[in-house]
Formats: C-alpha cells, sequence, structure tokens
C-alpha cells in the first residue's frame, strides 16, 4: 500500500468532513427561519394590550434557542480549548440585551447572527463544492478485461497495475494509463483544465476522471489507483486548503489570541467607566456596552483573507493550475522575474536526431549502438531521442551494465566490456567542442559519444519550440513581469538561438542543476521575487530554491512535481501569466477586504462609543460588512 493511496483516503475523509458541514446548512436554515418567525410573533405580541407578559419572552426564549442553537456549539468548543470567538461574543451581547429588559433586540441580534452565517455557510460552499467536484470525477467502477477476453465490472480499488480495462464513449476513464486498442477523442477538463478534445489511439497517455467521448478504448493501467494525476490534484488541493497565506496567519494569530480578548476588555471598560465616572443607569450602560461588543466584534476580518484565497484556489483548480497553499497565491502576486527550463518547457521536448558526425575512431553504426545502450537507461528527451533514432535504424542494440549518471554531464555504462560515455562534448577537451560549435550554431544541441580517452562521434539534435512560447513570453510581461530568463543545460549557441526567437531577456546556458539554484538566489537579490518553472528531475532544486517554483505537472518528473509550489497541469505556458494575474487579483480583493472590513469595525466602534447606535443598528452593519467581504471573495471564482 502507497503513502499516497494513504493519504488520498484520508484526504477523501476530510472531504467528506466538509460536506457534512455543508450538509448542516438546511438545518441551519431551518432554525433560522424559526427564529425570524419567534421574533416577529414576540414583538407583535409585544404591542397588544391585555397579553400576558411571559408570552412574548416565551416567543423570545424560542429565538434565542433557535437562532443560537449553532454558535452556542461553537461558542463551547471556543471556551473548551480557553478561546473566545465572535459566537461567545455575540451570544453574550444577546443575553445581556435581554438581561436590561431589550429581549426583543436580542432576538433580532440572534436572528441577524444566525441569517449572516447561514449564508456565509452557502456562499463558501460554492467554494468548496467546485473544488469538492474533483472527488467525483474517477468512476468508482471499471470493466476489467480478464486474460480469457472476458468482462467483468469491478472495483476501481481492486485494479493492478498491468490489468487491462474496457472504457465505452461516453464514460470516463477510471486510471491512469496507455492505450493499447482503440482511437478516440479524450476531454481533458478535469486535468488540463482544457475542454478541446484531445485525440488518442495505441501508446497514448491516458489519465482518471478524463472523459472518453467517441471510440472504445482498450487501456493497460500503468499507475496504481492512489497515485493517479486526478487523485494527487486531489491531494494537493486538499493540502492548499490547511497552507494558509501569511497575512491569514498573522490576522488568525492576532484577532484569535489578542483581539477577542480585547474585546471583552473594552467591553468591561464600557460598563465600569459610565458607571464609576458618568453616572449613566445600568440599563444604559449595558445597552450600550452590547451594541460596543456587537460591532467590534472581527467576523469580517476573519473571513476576509480565506473567502478570497479558497475561491482563487478552486478558480485555479478547475483551470489546470494547482496552489499548494494561500502563501503561494500571495508569492505569486510579488513575482518580478521569470526563470524558465528549456527542454520541455519552451520547447516541446519531442526531439529528434538530424545529424551525426563520425569522428574516424569507430564506425558510425557501431558508436550509435553503443550510446542507445547507454541512454536506454535515461529518461532524459535526449537519451529517449538517441534510442529511438537507433530503432528506426533497425539497429541490434544492446543490454548495457554499471550505468552511471554523471552529474551535470551526462551518463556512462560498460558496453561489451568497454566503459562508454555519453554526454557534453566538453567531456573530450577543446577539439571536439570546436566541431560541436559549428552544430550548435544551426541550433542543434550536441552530444558526444566515446571512452573516457576519445571521442568517437557528434549526434546533432533538434528541438521545437512550443507555438504558444512566444505568446507566453509577452503575456508575463504584460501580467508584469519586469525580466524573462531562461536558464538551461545546453549549450549557449543553442539558448541564445531559442532565446531570440521568442523574447527572452536574459540567457543563462550550461548550467550545472546547482548552478541554476545558486543564479535563482542571485536574481532574488538583485532583482527581487523569483518564479521558476521546470519539469525535470535537475529544475528540482532551482524550484525549490525560488520563491515561486512552478512545475509543468503532467508532463513534469514526481521530484518537479514534489519541489514546485504551482503545478500547471498541461503544457500550455499561457497558463502560467494567468497564474501570476490571479495572484496579482487575489491580493488586491484581499487587500479590499481588510480595508473595507477594518474600516467598518472603526466606524461602528466610534458610533458605539461617542454616539448611540441602537443594538439592531449595529448588528446589520456588523453582519452586511461579513456578507459584502464573503461575495467579494467570491468574485474570485470567474475566470
Amino acid at each position: 500500500m502507497t503513502t499516497t493511496s494513504v493519504n488520498s483516503r484520508h484526504l477523501h475523509a476530510e472531504a467528506q468532513a466538509e460536506l457534512d458541514e455543508l450538509a448542516a446548512l438546511p438545518w441551519m436554515m431551518r432554525l433560522t427561519a424559526i427564529c425570524l418567525i419567534a421574533t416577529g410573533l414576540g414583538w407583535v405580541a409585544g404591542s397588544f394590550a391585555g397579553v400576558p407578559t411571559w408570552l412574548p419572552w416565551l416567543l423570545y426564549v424560542v429565538a434565542f434557542a433557535s437562532g443560537g442553537w449553532f454558535p452556542l456549539g461553537n461558542a463551547w468548543e471556543s471556551l473548551r480549548q480557553r478561546e473566545f470567538d465572535v459566537n461567545f461574543l455575540m451570544i453574550v451581547a444577546a443575553i445581556g440585551a435581554a438581561a436590561v429588559g431589550q429581549p426583543r433586540e436580542g432576538a433580532i441580534l440572534m436572528f441577524l447572527f444566525a441569517l449572516s452565517n447561514t449564508l456565509e455557510t452557502y456562499a463558501m460552499g460554492r467554494t468548496h463544492r467546485a473544488v469538492n467536484a474533483l472527488l467525483e470525477m474517477a468512476p468508482d467502477q471499471a470493466t476489467l478485461i480478464a486474460a480469457d477476453g472476458t468482462q467483468q465490472v469491478v472495483a476501481v480499488a481492486d485494479l493492478a497495475i498491468g490489468d487491462r480495462v474496457l472504457v465505452r464513449p461516453g464514460e470516463r476513464i477510471p486510471v491512469d494509463g496507455i492505450v493499447r486498442i482503440g482511437a478516440s477523442s479524450i476531454n481533458e477538463a478535469a486535468i488540463t483544465g482544457e475542454s478541446v478534445p484531445v485525440d488518442k489511439g495505441a501508446g497514448s497517455k491516458v489519465f482518471a476522471g478524463t472523459l472518453n467521448t467517441t471510440g472504445a478504448l482498450t487501456i493497460e493501467v500503468t499507475v496504481a489507483v492512489g497515485d493517479t494525476t486526478l487523485a494527487r490534484i486531489i491531494e494537493t488541493v486538499a493540502e492548499a486548503r490547511s497552507q494558509k497565506a501569511k497575512a491569514q496567519d498573522f490576522t488568525d494569530r492576532v484577532i484569535g489570541q489578542y483581539y477577542a480578548y480585547a474585546v471583552v476588555v473594552m467591553t468591561l471598560l464600557a460598563i465600569a467607566i459610565p458607571l464609576l465616572f458618568l453616572d449613566w443607569s445600568v440599563k444604559t450602560t449595558l445597552y450600550r456596552a452590547m451594541a460596543l461588543m456587537v460591532v467590534a466584534s472581527p467576523c469580517a476580518l476573519v473571513i476576509s483573507i480565506p473567502a478570497a484565497m479558497l475561491s482563487a484556489m478552486a478558480n485555479a483548480a478547475r483551470h489546470g493550475m494547482l496552489f499548494k497553499g494561500g502563501r503561494y497565491l500571495e508569492a505569486a502576486a510579488k513575482i518580478k522575474v521569470v526563470a524558465l527550463d528549456k527542454t520541455g518547457t519552451l520547447t516541446t521536448g519531442q526531439l529528434s536526431v538530424m545529424q551525426t558526425v563520425d569522428l574516424g575512431q569507430r564506425p558510425t553504426e557501431q558508436w550509435l549502438i553503443a550510446a542507445a545502450a547507454v541512454e536506454a537507461f535515461s529518461e532524459h528527451p535526449l537519451a529517449k531521442a538517441i534510442v529511438a533514432h537507433a530503432q528506426d535504424q533497425k539497429l541490434n542494440v544492446p543490454t548495457a551494465v554499471d550505468f552511471q549518471s554523471i552529474t551535470g554531464m551526462g551518463a556512462q555504462a560498460d558496453v561489451h566490456g568497454e566503459l562508454v560515455q555519453v554526454g557534453r562534448p566538453r567531456l573530450w577537451g577543446e577539439a571536439v567542442l570546436a566541431q560541436a560549435a559549428k552544430l550548435e550554431a544551426q541550433g542543434a544541441t550536441v552530444i558526444g559519444v566515446g571512452t573516457t580517452e576519445q571521442a568517437w562521434g557528434l549526434i546533432a539534435l533538434a528541438d521545437t519550440i512550443r507555438p504558444d512560447a512566444k505568446q507566453a513570453i509577452a503575456a508575463l510581461h504584460a501580467a508584469g513581469v519586469e525580466r524573462v530568463v531562461l536558464l538551461t543545460g545546453d549549450n549557449q549557441a543553442v539558448a541564445q538561438h531559442v532565446a531570440s526567437q521568442i523574447g527572452i531577456d536574459d540567457v543563462r546556458a550550461e548550467l550545472l542543476p546547482g548552478d541554476k539554484a545558486q543564479i535563482i538566489e542571485e536574481l532574488q537579490q538583485r532583482y527581487g521575487p523569483v518564479a521558476m518553472v521546470g519539469d525535470g528531475v535537475n529544475d528540482a532544486p532551482a524550484l525549490a530554491t525560488a520563491q515561486l517554483g512552478v512545475a509543468m505537472g503532467v508532463a513534469g518528473t514526481d521530484v518537479a512535481v514534489q519541489s514546485a509550489d504551482v503545478l500547471l497541469l498541461s503544457d500550455d505556458l499561457l497558463k502560467l501569466a494567468e497564474a501570476l494575474r490571479l495572484g496579482r487579483r487575489t491580493q488586491r480583493i484581499v487587500w479590499q477586504n481588510i480595508a473595507f472590513a477594518g474600516g467598518v469595525i472603526v466606524v461602528l466602534i466610534a458610533s458605539a462609543l461617542f454616539g448611540n447606535i441602537a443594538l439592531p443598528l449595529g448588528v446589520v452593519g456588523h453582519e452586511g460588512s461579513t456578507l459584502l467581504v464573503v461575495a467579494n471573495g467570491l468574485r474570485l471564482l470567474r475566470r
């Protein structure tokens, strides 16, 4: 059993707990309605002469009980943890109003507070439902094709790597795997956020949760059910909810530890000072103190940041961008420089051999076979291209032994008893570098083959720049990025050739993995916050060093995904600028919320201290500001 599968079940449980919380919404609505009716009847009953005095009080008690049911439970949980919260403050204020002979106003307070909580739960539920909808993307059952060709419907959880499943048109794919038989168009919106169907045939990768639209497919399971791309998305989103933004950490800490206590102290002073020094009546003093307690409560401030952050992350997840927490949305808003890897990020990573150069030491076919034998152990795009070229040439490639990676330079292995190296031309000195430079000037990536003593040949490979790369760089500049830097282990000539075609501002080439991380640090010291975008193992140190690490999610390696703070689930580079714009927009709305909520509290406190604000009016101002802050945050659910 994998760790990811355990985590996945845990995260499903967390999501279910949130759904259970939302399931209480109908009861919240019913109790709020009862509170309203009881308050109204109590008001009417108290207006007629001859009505027993106990009847309005009885109705107000019903209003208090129904409106305070959920707040009382929340207040009790906070008190058990030796904390005050807004629920406690509101209940005390309502009881205080009743104690000074104003049960109607206390009941109105409880109704407005219950109504606010109900509307807030409904509104925030939109954010949670948008994310929890991911849980429904993957089917629970699949059609298993047995070895004898018979078909059987089984639970997806019972599938194992190597099993084959049948997916009919209109069904969602239950697993990550490879198409073995059939062809179809697949809607991958659940994974990439792009609804345009993608054609798939034999050998194509497919992902759990995506929709098969046209033809029947036989798919071989290649990934454990708990480790699918969709499971990883759900896990990342669930973890993101617990990773608060720094601003939210600050407000939670200050409000949770200090502000609520300050409100209680302020209320006690508002009772003591008038009674001791201003000769106010007890009734007037307690009434105004309760009004002060209500308007000073920090509801709107507490909800101002999570309302925006959760909405933004839900929106991003729907469109193929996963932020691992609110703090990374904050970081996206501040990015000044974007550093990009070349292969697989700015280029397609689909390299092909365009030329071979024999250096006269061995026959071309012999050293190509040796190169393919060494590279068969590597997952690097260059290695895959060399192996594919050998296969195209119908070469008989042996199995090498004692494979070793030469960090940042290439690889070596024993081929027929001879140690063969495949890697950068610099492994063989200046003479080989001079010949490689001629090929590099044409925009090729050059790989050398030979022993430790002599080079046998050079392989020139060409990559294709992504069609949207130039547009993506322009979009980054338009989004407020001051400088775009290319970081690559490739040679300077190739890197400069790519940069000149797509509008890159700065080029750093021939880098080792550690060099990229060091350059990220230098860029951050010189220009400010840097985002690093990559998709390979050698990008992991730079991704971890940058203020914001961005991995091309589906195409990326597990190491890159784990090191990154943001995952782009498709290979669409335009998503990068979209993510930065979302971060900036979220930051603006957060500051709008904080300024508005804080301003309303200041005005209401001043009115309570120096005016004579009615308790219901204070509640309307307090709860109204909370609802407006939530509504403003929910704007981020829209693209």
